[in-house]
């Protein structure tokens, strides 16, 4: 693991007053950067070709004939794989990047590489990352053990018709960086459809062998858009987004006779996230939520050393006695604050008294770090 005093050498020799904020592009890239432009910082985008035009063309900072201002990223450097980013740490320092991970930038550059490799300083907890893979002894359920925070607990395949509904949780045999995820009811149910899903290549033997098995938890779905802020000592609800799955939100839309007349290749739904959109949780919840983002911080306090930093997002279902459950933890930004940029989340809004992304957030944290001298707090 590269040590945050490596961190600290590399950001001693940054030009302060030129900070640029860097993202892999991808994910939350556009928030990202759109919250950065906000707060008066350069951007810049690694992308990879073939997906760079989002942000090398369409939302590039450009004037117009009449000299209107549109787009918010300053600077793209494209690359043939998004995992070559590691050879381009030089360019990057450079440039006084402050690099924000998301999901993608783990996932195409390897957990491994983003741990021991990337020696660019990063705003967030680099050490926390790693507990997001479900197959790490030390996951996030097994932060959230620690925790004392309620989660769907882990079943047994013999042990399904005892507790009932279940969710599989794998890596879809294909697409390896969606899901393959599937429901059971059962263990008649399991092993039927879990072995359709092979013989339709859906999923793996292999991978089966190393799925969690946990609870479905019956009832809406909320992710809660967290930032904790080092600077203040002070944890901030920013806003509340649900994902659109495909195509689980296709089979929803058909009326149930529909669904059951469906051939074998389309009966199972997929629940790859395809988009997001933005809710509101009923106030008298609120403090539970705020309670299980308090548990959390300390947690990652003990045991990941300074903390979680800046944004992370607690990944909720609800049953029908409002009781939550933490179903999935996200570290860093979330991959739903799209939503919310330029416009800002609804709490993140009414908190500072202006528009207020989770990018843009981000940003302030940064800035304000700066002003402080208090840059060491934010990095590692």
């Amino acid at each position: 693991m590269i040590s945050r005093e490596q961190i600290l050498e590399v950001l001693e020799k940054y030009d302060k007053e030129k900070i640029t904020i860097g993202v892999i592009g991808s994910h939350s890239a556009l928030d990202i950067t759109d919250g950065a432009k906000e707060e008066g910082f350069p951007t810049l985008v690694v992308a990879q070709r073939g997906r760079h035009k989002t942000y090398e063309k369409y939302f590039k900072l450009r004037k117009t004939r009449d000299g209107l201002v549109k787009g918010f990223i300053d600077e793209v450097i494209v690359l043939e794989k998004f995992s070559q980013i590691i050879d381009i740490q030089e360019e990057l320092r450079k440039r006084n990047v402050i690099f924000i991970p998301n999901r993608s930038f783990v996932v195409y550059t390897g957990i491994d590489r983003v741990e021991n490799e990337f020696l660019v300083p990063m705003f967030g907890t680099r050490s926390l990352l790693r507990t997001e893979e479900r197959s790490e002894e030390k996951s996030y359920y097994w932060l959230l053990e620690k925790a004392k925070l309620p989660y769907p607990e882990e079943v047994k395949p013999e042990e399904i018709d005892e507790v009932g509904l279940v969710i599989v949780k794998l890596p879809h045999a294909k697409k390896r960086l969606e899901r393959g995820f599937f429901t059971a009811a059962s263990y008649k149910e399991f092993k039927e459809k879990s072995e359709k899903l092979i013989r339709l290549g859906v999923i793996t033997r292999e991978d089966l062998e190393k799925a969690r098995i946990e609870r479905y938890i019956i009832g809406p779905v909320f992710n809660f858009d967290f930032f904790y802020s080092p600077i203040d000592e002070e944890i901030e609800l920013l806003g509340i987004d649900w994902r659109f799955e495909t195509s689980l939100d296709g089979h929803v839309r058909l009326p149930a006779a529909q669904q059951l007349t469906l051939p074998e290749w389309q009966f199972e739904p997929e629940y790859t996230v395809c988009g997001h959109a933005s809710s509101t949780l009923r106030e008298s919840l609120l403090e539970k939520v705020f309670d299980m983002a308090e548990k959390y911080v300390e947690a990652t306090k003990k045991y990941y050393p300074p903390g979680i930093i800046g944004p992370f997002t607690l990944q909720t279902a609800v049953d029908k006695d409002l009781n939550f459950y933490i179903y999935d933890v996200a570290p860093r930004t979330g991959g739903g604050t799209n939503i919310h940029m330029a416009m800002g989340h609804p709490y993140g809004n009414s908190l500072w008294r202006k528009p207020m992304s989770t990018g843009r957030r981000i940003a302030l944290e940064i800035k304000r770090a700066i002003e402080l001298d208090e840059l060491e707090k934010v990095v590692t």
